[in-house]
């Protein structure tokens, strides 16, 4: 497999520019198909102060607010830096699709720099992508996960999600690498949100394995 996506780029005037563009409000989500989003982001290492970051953060958050979604990385909105927003306010879920899923409110918080280590047995469900809107398809993922990162103001945190927030920490470090949920998927399961509204509603994808023939173990 070729070396990818270390394109030397200034990062601090891709920020600044993007900062003075959409400052207050939301900014353009990056679909699949642009570099960018399959780029290895830098990580944050003091190459954009600490203001504009924050301040890039508050972007990152109205543009998770107005998609709406649970997460946003920097390269969703062309940013190729180790920073993403995360948040579920799990509002509207069913309860038993929320205790098969480990769906539970996430407060709204900021990492940078971060990683994970699996910490429990894998499960799958489906999850979609902000930047690859209309499907859905199934991933396993580890049902909890060591994560560390530091936040807005510097401090480092390591901590234990488990269930759904698990899985918006996976997914949002993964863009990161360059890696998006489709390539841990299984491709087999691959739904429009139509389809999976109409079929696959139910707490777990078991239906859709035994229907669509893709392994759930």
């Amino acid at each position: 497999m070729p070396e990818r996506h270390n394109v030397r780029v200034n990062v601090a005037a891709m920020v600044v520019d993007l900062v003075e563009r959409y400052r207050g409000g939301p900014a353009p989500l990056v679909a699949v198909g642009d570099p960018v989003v399959r780029r290895i982001a830098e990580p944050v290492a003091g190459q954009v102060d600490s203001e504009l970051l924050r301040e890039l953060s508050e972007i990152m958050f109205a543009t998770m607010h107005a998609a709406p979604g649970v997460g946003v990385a920097a390269p969703q909105i062309g940013i190729p830096l180790r920073l993403a927003v995360l948040g579920d306010a799990a509002r509207g879920i069913a309860p038993e699709v929320a205790a098969a899923r480990g769906r539970v409110e996430l407060a709204e918080f900021t990492i940078v720099n971060p990683s994970y280590a699996a910490d429990g047995p894998d499960v799958g469900f489906y999850e979609g992508c902000l930047s690859m809107p209309g499907y859905q398809a199934v991933v396993r993922r580890s049902e909890s996960v060591l994560a560390t990162f530091t936040d807005l103001d510097g401090r480092e945190h390591v901590e234990r999600f488990s269930g759904w927030p698990a899985r918006i920490f996976q997914h949002e470090t993964d863009h990161l690498a360059g890696i998006i949920y489709i390539d841990k998927a299984e491709t087999r399961s691959l739904s429009t949100n139509a389809a999976l509204g109409e079929r696959w509603s139910q707490p777990t994808p078991d239906a859709a394995a035994d229907a669509l023939g893709f392994d759930l173990r």
